[in-house]
């Protein structure tokens, strides 16, 4: 199969590599589109220990079963594997397994080759009338819809449900989608791009500004930054709640002298559970998170390019799709 393989920091090269095998209860899934994340960008910089080269990145996918009880099927994947049986499965909470893998991280290869291998708990349905391009967007969607489910969660039942997203990438705009699908009152993303917040304007429909300034009950940064940690620290109004999704830089940033004295609940977040991501992809099936319109899609062979434009900033789309067949 072709693949796109990461060789070293900043150096991808499309080539050819073996096809997978499917294990028992795994499933060989025919990738039709898969996503770029921060994260592959981050392992692409150099900067990711758990993603060492060679390796084929990617875990935003889409595709068709190829063989088996499921053969044709199409189907969108949660790249989270994990052991079904600890405590943080058995409640629900597989996104907490110790024991957890993910496509794109030793020991599993990624999406970004025209096959992938994923067990069949992972497989969900994806109906006829919906994209396969849309139904790739179920991953980074869901993580924002996991953040957005925690933190309104929190905010005590007297607060006003409005929010501020830090940060107008794929998962800032799944943040805001997913808030604005559960009911929040005002979502407003804030980006400093000028492209892109035109972009999240005029082709997604959002609030957007430039600034940061006001407050709300609830903030999510999702870029992960010192200067967006303070920015979070700053924003959030007395009693308020701050969602951590963002995984820019490790450390600084928060303001915890103020977090304390004003009762400003944290709560980090990792990707999704199960059925977080169920009811993720349900709610794109059902059109609940919009047109979902705002993906660029460019051939699997054209990746390394797009990676570099990426890198450069040029891209107003929230997201890039890669076909690996075009």
């Amino acid at each position: 199969m072709k693949a796109l393989v990461y060789e070293a920091p900043e150096r991808l090269a499309f080539r050819d590599r073996p096809d997978p095998t499917p294990g028992e209860g795994d499933h060989l899934i025919r990738v039709e589109a898969v996503g770029i994340c921060g994260s592959d960008m981050h392992a692409y910089l150099g900067h990711d220990d758990r993603r060492p080269a060679p390796l084929i990145l990617g875990h935003e996918a889409a595709g068709v079963a190829v063989g088996g009880p499921r053969d044709g099927a199409r189907v969108t994947l949660n790249p989270l594997v994990t052991c079904g049986a600890c405590a943080a499965c058995t409640a629900g909470r597989e996104n907490l397994c110790p024991d957890r893998q993910i496509i794109s991280m030793p020991p599993r290869e990624g999406a970004f080759a025209q096959y992938v291998v994923m067990p069949d708990r992972n497989l969900v349905a994806v109906p006829d009338a919906v994209p396969l391009s849309k139904a790739a967007l179920a991953e980074p969607l869901a993580v924002g819809w996991h953040a957005s489910r925690l933190g309104l969660a929190a905010l005590h039942r007297d607060m006003d449900r409005r929010a501020l997203v830090i940060g107008g990438g794929a998962i800032g705009l799944a943040a805001a989608l997913s808030l604005d699908a559960m009911g929040c009152d005002h979502v407003t993303i804030v980006e400093p791009n000028a492209a892109r917040r035109a972009y999240l304007e005029n082709r997604c429909g959002q609030r957007v500004t430039a600034a940061l300034d006001g407050s709300a009950p609830l903030v999510i940064d999702a870029v992960g930054y010192a200067a967006t940690r303070a920015a979070a620290s700053d924003l959030a109004q007395p009693g308020g709640v701050i969602v951590h999704v963002g995984l820019g830089e490790d450390t600084g940033g928060l303001d915890i002298r103020r977090m304390t004295l004003q009762e400003i609940t944290f709560i980090g977040t990792y990707t999704y559970t199960a059925q977080d991501f169920r009811n993720t992809a349900q709610a794109i099936f059902d059109g609940r998170l919009g047109p979902l319109n705002w993906s660029e899609t460019r051939r699997l062979g054209d990746g390394a390019a797009a990676f570099r434009d990426l890198r450069a900033g040029t891209v107003a789309a929230p997201k890039i799709l890669l076909s690996p067949w075009d």
